[in-house]
């Protein structure tokens, strides 16, 4: 899957979770940017994103994570391994 492909689909997964149908996403983005993300809505944000993508994060993927270019960058590791 190519990084858009994943752009595409995580930005349909973060605009579910955050009931936000004009949510953007770009790699800076953070917690700090998104209305309504906090601690249980990252939890189900993380959730959906495993469903969505049929992988599986480790705590150590998730203490990298410092904003959606970690992510997507995790979530293409994961998809070549």
């Amino acid at each position: 899957m190519e990084k858009s492909e994943v752009i595409i689909k995580l930005t349909g997964i973060f605009r579910t979770v955050f009931n936000n149908d004009t949510l953007v996403l770009s790699d800076e983005l953070t917690a700090n940017d998104v209305d309504k993300w906090d601690s249980l809505s990252h939890m189900i944000l993380i959730s959906e994103i495993e469903k969505g993508f049929s992988i599986q994060f480790k705590l150590k993927d998730l203490n990298k994570m410092r904003n959606v270019g970690d992510m997507i960058n995790t979530i293409l590791v994961k998809l070549s391994l």
